[in-house]
């Protein structure tokens, strides 16, 4: 499995795809395995 760890609050083309992906919802972590999104930890 291939992990890439992206920090938003450095990186503003990170912040920007984040964003994309989440709708505009600045929630992490930002979880992204075959195409499904998963925003958040599991059960926060």
């Amino acid at each position: 499995m291939k992990v890439n760890y992206r920090d938003v609050r450095e990186d503003p083309q990170a912040l920007e795809e984040m964003l994309k992906l989440t709708r505009g919802l600045r929630k992490v972590p930002v979880l992204v395995e075959a195409g499904q999104v998963t925003l958040g930890f599991g059960g926060s």
